[in-house]
């Protein structure tokens, strides 16, 4: 009799958490047995870490636990001499907080799967400051204690490649349905994006599935080279959906043997992929857009936003560009920026004020790389336009025409990026000082273990050169 009543019991607890879920991810379970639930969260770079347990297990516990050295592990796997200087590298556990809200399909496994990205606090209760998400969640809850209220879209490029098992080769473009690569310099062309269409089927059905909305997918400049638009929203909201989408992406291109690679410079002599951040700021009292007056003008804040990107954009570029590679894609001429001009519709500036009316005027940082872990590139951004909310500065006049013929203020390389990062206290503050110690640690490692790297370049040309 005990036996028997512990299946509804069991089957009840299951129910339970199941309903405080997304009815995305309700519908895609319906009529089927719950198998695993993957308990997730990213990491520095963003890459998704955790546990997968089966879903009777998740049902039982409120918090799981991992160890804060996650936070520690350079991309390669390395570790950084970032632990408390106190109590030394001793790996304790992370509190991990389930937020039900981000449950989401994972459509791609071969069993019945949701997915559950975790909040990260340490044993104390508090939020572990250099986790991510925590990091743009202090961000945005210093524009609420203002009473404002932040709002991002953001959008995101990447390539579709062939399959690129050694690293000594280069990376070509995928080969389309017709037989032939994914050609170059066909941006917005729909002939382009039908040449790998069932790829693109399969991120629609995988984003529906995951109850993710795209706001449009097109053809960018390069070979392969793919953009996908969010809707605008919440900020915490949008960064859980870009790091869903480059899992959704990657697996949706495994299945026609194909990568998705977010790097920002892929492929020699074509552009980069970027993810620009579209941003507006709401009064939280009046629901009104501060970017506009009464009127319909252009206000006061909406100056001292844009002064505040081009007065602290260079400071968080270590955290917009995070590798080596990402400076690849700062290159004239090439659909990146170079610097920090400032223009409406002019798509060759690093800050852009695109066409739109009044209630949705805002402003586009065209400086973020695909690259970057999305809650820390839209966490750095949002924290340049607060400053410049606080500071009450004015921009640099607009500028007019090609801003390529400018001059160039972006940092050259990650080492003169993690300098100027070092070196801003103001910026510090609304991060999080213990996370910009942690993450200007990891990533000077990671640094010098790709100086232990030679280069087919080096070999090339200082073999017998020099």
């Amino acid at each position: 009799m005990a036996k028997a009543k512990a299946k509804p019991h069991a089957k009840r607890r299951t129910t339970d958490w199941l309903e405080s879920v997304p009815e995305a991810a309700r519908s895609y379970i319906e009529g089927h047995r719950l198998d695993e639930v993957e308990c997730i969260i990213a990491d520095l770079p963003g890459i998704a870490r955790g546990k997968a347990m089966p879903a009777t297990k998740f049902a039982s516990q409120k918090q799981f636990f991992l160890p804060n050295s996650i936070f520690f592990q350079t991309l390669t796997g390395g570790w950084a001499e970032a632990a408390d200087e106190k109590e030394g590298f001793i790996e304790p556990d992370m509190i991990l907080v389930p937020d039900l809200s981000t449950t989401s399909a994972a459509p791609w496994t071969a069993d019945w799967t949701l997915q559950v990205i975790h909040d990260a606090l340490d044993q104390s209760g508090k939020p572990v400051p250099f986790a991510p998400r925590n990091v743009l969640k202090r961000v945005v809850e210093l524009y609420r204690e203002k009473g404002w209220e932040p709002v991002v879209a953001p959008e995101m490029e990447f390539f579709l490649v062939a399959r690129n098992t050694d690293p000594a080769k280069p990376i070509e473009p995928m080969m389309g349905r017709s037989g032939r690569p994914a050609a170059a310099r066909q941006a917005y062309s729909m002939s382009a994006v039908d040449e790998y269409g069932p790829v693109i089927d399969d991120i629609y059905d995988f984003a529906e599935a995951q109850g993710l909305e795209i706001d449009g997918i097109t053809q960018e400049g390069g070979a392969g080279q793919v953009e996908i638009n969010l809707r605008h929203g919440d900020p915490v909201k949008l960064a859980d959906e870009v790091f869903y989408f480059k899992r959704l992406i990657r697996e949706a291109a495994l299945r026609h043997d194909c990568f998705a690679t977010f790097m920002a410079k892929p492929i020699e002599g074509e552009p980069g992929s970027a993810m620009h951040i579209h941003h507006s700021i709401v009064d939280r009292e009046t629901g009104q857009n501060i970017f506009s007056g009464p009127q319909g003008g252009e206000t006061d804040a909406f100056y001292h936003f844009i002064a505040g990107m081009q007065n602290h954009l260079p400071s968080v570029i270590a955290l917009l560009a995070p590798y080596v590679n990402s400076y690849r894609r700062y290159v004239k001429d090439h659909a990146a920026p170079i610097n920090l001009s400032w223009a409406r519709d002019n798509r060759t500036t690093g800050i852009r004020v695109p066409i739109s009316g009044p209630e949705s005027r805002r402003v586009e940082n065209r400086l973020a790389g695909m690259d970057c872990n999305p809650y820390l590139g839209i966490a750095a951004s949002l924290a340049c336009g607060y400053l410049g909310l606080l500071e009450g500065k004015r921009p640099d006049a607009q500028y007019k025409g090609d801003a390529y013929d400018d001059e160039e203020d972006i940092p050259h390389g990650l080492y003169g990026a993690l300098d100027l990062f070092d070196a801003a206290e103001d910026m510090q503050k609304v991060l999080g000082e213990d996370f910009c110690r942690v993450y200007s640690i990891v990533k000077k490692a990671e640094y010098e273990e790709f100086l232990q790297v030679i280069s087919p370049w080096e070999r090339e040309h200082l073999l017998t050169n020099v």
